[in-house]
């Protein structure tokens, strides 16, 4: 996927991203056309999305402000999308010998490029095959703190295209899949047969150079914004509503750090994008969706779409170390597809180790066993699930009840967990945003922060100096064993 991922926490956990969490976060929705959102380099104003914290809940100074605003200069794509697309016509027209690619850069070369790239590292002799595969030619973006990417691996990207060939589908809307829509492509062009048109909408800008504008769309999934205006949504409405929207699907990997909620609201928008083409008759209908997600989200995804179901299929990524298939236990994938298409219409590989269940009529993976008294399938994470008869469902297998929550978890898990409510009383009947106490939680934090901040500088000073002791005693202790040893050689 081609967007921000933040690290997983640990799989035990149930995933809790949405409006409030345990982590002082409030989602914050921008509904209303007249609010002003956030600008940023992610997505403009147009459509905002803004996490409100709920431990400072102060607005930034004008230094703050102004900095942020040269760093969105810094971070907006050196072409327009009409320049990317009129040298990347430009570039295929040029002999082999003088395509050429700017590693340090990320970017196609043209003649006149290459004074300026010329003591960067450059690889030349680029074929079109290579600008077919386009996310082999860049590197993924691995900073965990910002944006990495992790991209399917071949194995799942063609059971992908296959599943959406044989349910019939002739347009795949790619919502971060860059690597799936390379492959559609391919197999489009390769096979006469296929006729599967796709368009990828994503936030990585340097797709722009490889792809025109009926292919391509840089986007954030966020907020739901196309960074080339009213042009490219025309597109991605265009693409949507062909044929009275028949045929079509999206397949979306969204960051697994991102939260739930705004992912919902965006998909919402594409539904409701994807149902102004529909007639009458057909209103009841829903937007076929496949939304790679960890399975531990299950929960959430359900709450905003009730209809999704989820595959027992394990995704698997090229460049993550975790996200592989054939590992077993705990090391397994624990991402999975969810979808509102019936799951019995969905053959999994056999040769993978799938198989069908004949009581739930779908298939799943070999570990995960029926059973009797939840009447389903139950192992959500590839290993064999207990029932608890307490709990009345099927656990995982590392967990126990505990008599004073009532409910199974892991052996050393707290007792007195988080509590859902307000951040600053803990009452359950209102937001931190509405609090009667926000100004007296205010001073509070104010004296707190002031007080952690005489304690840090306390531990600095203490450090120093110890290290400064250390360095005289590491001194002494040298001097000595310089006279032992010239004592020994005497």
């Amino acid at each position: 996927m081609a967007a921000p991922r933040e690290p997983l926490g640990a799989e035990e956990a149930e995933g809790s991203s949405g409006r409030q969490g345990n982590s002082g976060f409030e989602v914050v929705v921008f509904s209303d056309p007249a609010t002003p959102a956030p600008l940023c380099p992610h997505g403009g104003s147009a459509s905002g999305l803004s996490l409100a914290v709920g431990s400072q809940g102060a607005w930034l100074s004008g230094a703050r402000l102004a900095a942020r605003e040269a760093h969105n200069r810094r971070y907006q794509p050196p072409l327009s999308r009409s320049q990317c697309v009129e040298r990347y016509l430009k570039f295929i027209e040029l002999p082999l010998s003088q395509r050429k690619f700017c590693q340090r850069c990320q970017q196609l070369l043209l003649p006149d490029d290459e004074e300026k790239h010329r003591k960067h590292q450059i690889v030349g002799d680029i074929s079109i095959t290579q600008l077919k595969r386009p996310s082999q030619l860049l590197y993924p973006l691995e900073n965990k703190k910002t944006n990495a990417q992790y991209l399917f691996a071949d194995r799942s990207c063609l059971f992908l295209v296959d599943l959406l060939s044989t349910l019939g589908f002739r347009r795949v809307l790619c919502v971060g899949t860059p690597r799936l829509h390379e492959l559609i492509r391919l197999k489009a062009s390769g096979d006469k047969k296929s006729n599967i048109k796709s368009l990828l909408l994503d936030i990585d800008f340097r797709y722009s150079q490889f792809y025109m504008e009926d292919s391509f769309c840089h986007y954030n999934m966020f907020n739901h914004h196309f960074f080339d205006g009213k042009a490219a949504l025309e597109v991605c409405r265009t693409f949507l509503q062909k044929d009275e929207g028949e045929g079509v699907i999206m397949v979306t990997d969204p960051p697994f750090g991102g939260l739930v909620e705004p992912l919902a609201v965006t998909f919402k928008k594409l539904i409701a994008m994807w149902k102004e083409g529909q007639s009458q008759d057909n209103s009841h209908k829903e937007l076929p969706i496949f939304w790679i997600f960890p399975y531990f989200f299950e929960s959430r995804i359900c709450q905003f779409f009730p209809s999704f179901c989820m595959l027992d299929y394990q995704v698997d990524y090229d460049n993550h170390a975790l996200y592989k298939h054939g590992k077993t236990g705990r090391k397994q994938s624990p991402v999975r597809i969810f979808t509102n298409i019936p799951p019995n219409k969905i053959i999994l590989p056999t040769e993978e180790g799938y198989r069908f269940c004949p009581l739930c009529q779908r298939y799943v993976s070999l570990e995960n066993q029926h059973c009797e008294h939840c009447n389903s399938c139950t192992s959500k994470d590839g290993r064999k699930w207990n029932h608890c008869f307490l709990c009345k469902k099927c656990v995982k297998p590392s967990w126990i009840h505990c008599n004073i929550c009532n409910h199974c978890a892991l052996p050393d898990h707290s007792c007195t967990g988080p509590k859902d409510g307000c951040f600053i009383c803990g009452e359950l009947d209102h937001k931190r945003s509405t609090c009667p106490n926000i100004s007296t939680s205010k001073k509070v934090n104010k004296a707190v922060r002031k007080q952690k901040q005489r304690k840090s500088n306390k531990m600095k000073m203490e450090t120093t100096k110890g290290q400064s002791m250390n360095h005289t005693s590491v001194t002494r202790k040298k001097k000595r064993r310089e006279r032992a040893h010239q004592y020994l050689c005497s």
